[in-house]
This record gives C-alpha cells, sequence and structure tokens, in this order.
C-alpha cells in the first residue's frame, strides 16, 4: 500500500479521536481548523501547484457562505428569509456559482501576472465586501445573518457541536481525496508545468489559458464549500467576516505550511489558528511570539514548514549515502 494513504489514514484516525473529551470551544476549533483547510487546499492549488497569485480567496468564502446561507435558511414572513434547502443541495450550487465567478476571475491571469495579478484580485474582493455591506436587502448588511441551521444527515443531528465536527471532518476528507486526485492527474502536471514556465508549457503543447483559468475555478470552488460549511459552524455571518485580513491569514496559511505541497495548507492552517491558542500562557506577548517565529520561518525556509521538512530529509539522506559510499570504498 501505498505509504501516503498509510500515513493520510494514521492522520484521520488522529483527527476521529482528537475532540473526544474535549469542551465545546477546542472541537469549534478544531472544526475550524478543517474549514479554513478546505479554502486553503483552493488557494493552493492556485499559487502553490498554478503559480497564481489571488488575494480573492476571502471574497469567495463570503460568497459560498451567503449563498448557502440564503439558501438554507427557513422562509421568513418578514426580514430577511431563505429558501429553506438542505445543506447538502445548497453547497453544490454555492460551490458551482464561485467555481464560475472564479473563472470569470481568471481571465486577468491571463494579460497580468504576479504582483499586478495581485492588485486585481484584491479589488475583486474589496467589490465582494462592498456588495455584501451595502447590500442589505439580500444579505442583511453590517448587520449580516443569523441562525444558520445545521443539517441532518440520515436522520442524525448536527445541531451539537461534536456531531457537527464529525460531518466537517468528512467534507474535509472527501475535498482532500478530490484534491489528491487533481494534483495527480495531467491537470495537476499542467498546473506545474504553468507555475514553472508557462512559455515551455504552452511548447510542449500545455493548453495555459484553459489551465490558467481552470487553476482559478477549481481553487474558488474549494473557496465556496469552506464559506457554505463556515456558516453552520459560526451561524453568523458579516461583511466583516470576509474581508482582506481573511484573504492574508489563507495566503499566510498556505505559505506557511509549504506552497505546492499536499499537506502544506492543513499544516499551515493549524500553525494559523491552533498554534496562537497554545501561546496564550504567554499573556499579552503570545501574539509577538507568533510574529516573530513566522518570520524567522519565512526567512529561513521560504517553502515552508514541509519545504524545510523535505530539505533536511534530503540533505540527511544524502550524507548517509555519501558516508556509506565511503565506508565501501575504503573497504575496497
Amino acid at each position: 500500500m501505498n505509504k501516503h494513504i498509510i500515513f493520510f489514514a494514521i492522520f484521520i484516525v488522529l483527527l476521529i479521536v482528537a475532540p473526544l473529551g474535549q469542551g465545546n470551544y477546542i472541537i469549534y476549533l478544531l472544526a475550524s481548523w478543517l474549514v479554513f483547510s478546505i479554502a486553503a487546499m483552493g488557494l493552493n492549488l492556485t499559487l502553490g501547484y498554478a503559480g497564481q497569485v489571488s488575494l480573492a480567496q476571502a471574497a469567495f468564502m463570503g460568497l459560498g457562505a451567503y449563498i448557502a446561507s440564503l439558501l438554507t435558511l427557513p422562509p421568513a414572513d418578514s426580514g430577511i428569509g431563505g429558501l429553506g434547502l438542505h445543506w447538502l443541495a445548497a453547497a453544490p450550487i454555492a460551490m458551482v456559482v464561485t467555481f464560475f465567478i472564479g473563472l470569470l476571475l481568471g481571465y486577468p491571469a491571463l494579460r497580468v501576472q504576479h504582483h499586478f495579478l495581485a492588485f486585481v484580485t484584491l479589488a475583486f474582493n474589496g467589490l465582494v465586501f462592498l456588495v455584501l455591506r451595502n447590500e442589505d436587502w439580500l444579505t442583511g448588511g453590517s448587520f449580516g445573518l443569523v441562525g444558520m441551521p445545521r443539517p441532518e444527515i440520515f436522520g442524525i443531528s448536527t445541531m451539537k457541536n461534536l456531531p457537527f465536527y464529525y460531518f466537517v471532518l468528512i467534507i474535509f476528507v472527501l475535498s482532500a481525496a478530490v484534491f489528491a486526485w487533481i494534483i495527480n492527474s495531467p491537470w495537476g502536471r499542467a498546473f506545474k508545468g504553468l507555475r514553472e514556465n508557462a512559455v515551455r508549457a504552452s511548447s510542449l503543447g500545455v493548453d495555459t489559458t484553459k489551465i490558467t483559468l481552470l487553476a482559478f475555478a477549481i481553487g474558488s470552488a474549494f473557496a465556496g464549500l469552506a464559506g457554505a460549511l463556515m456558516a453552520p459552524l459560526v451561524q453568523f455571518i458579516d461583511p466583516d467576516s470576509f474581508n482582506l485580513v481573511l484573504s492574508l491569514k489563507l495566503l499566510l496559511m498556505v505559505v506557511v505550511g509549504g506552497a505546492g505541497f499536499f499537506y502544506g495548507p492543513i499544516l499551515g492552517a493549524a500553525i494559523v489558528l491552533i498554534l496562537p491558542e497554545f501561546l496564550r500562557f504567554t499573556e499579552g506577548y503570545y501574539l509577538m511570539i507568533y510574529a516573530i517565529l513566522v518570520i524567522v520561518l519565512m526567512v529561513y525556509s521560504p517553502s515552508g514548514l514541509i519545504g524545510f521538512a523535505k530539505k533536511t530529509t534530503e540533505r540527511f539522506s544524502s550524507k548517509k549515502q555519501q558516508r556509506k559510499d565511503f565506508e565501501q570504498g575504503a573497504q575496497l
């Protein structure tokens, strides 16, 4: 059996037992980690594998959250109500809508690159924020939406935190499986070729226009799914929940964990969300310590934690091989 499958299976077992015996806050934190990992996976596909800079991931999370909320909220006699759909029906709709909006956002990437593309996606993030805040007849404006129901799955209620955590875990595993399939498919190889050298990839027959658009579209759909999960998790959303700060936080998750690695966004989400909780014993200094640790990591390992671990392992293996070759030569 593939060692990566065994490792992932062990990881899932740990996630299954992690919330047992824990309080509501820890369970909520673990569920948030899984939700943000899904969003970071999408950004990792766009940035880490395809090399397209995006600061709009929070906007797609917001779109997914609002679409799912408006579809799942019960109808109201007055005020803002929804259609009362089940989450399993609303989430695919949110993903499809964000997929096509991401497809449209990918078109500027055909003309501009790097920091210019970052400014384009930044402007889109601001546009979505303004729409969510100003169109209060639909989104509730600054007051947001409240009371999003948690779904009932096969007769099992997920209203309590522990059942909802396991529901999120199932969606996370399915998302990770799809992500692994994508990066190991011909699409994944095309994404990597686009990242390394778009001209060379094009000369080898890769349709760079199609691949660029797909990178944005699929990454946006992952964010839409994460937003659709975030709505029932917190049961309250407002425009400030999906501003530029969240986009930067998602970017930090990908970069710190390791852009272009499967486990990068998962590890990065844990560092960004969970590590500060372990540093709270330092009271007012925990954010300073956290910031210093991130800076040191970026200075000494721009490829993130997984990139650092991979380089260390390769260096150790190389020295071990050299020592083995030297011993064999001495015996001769």
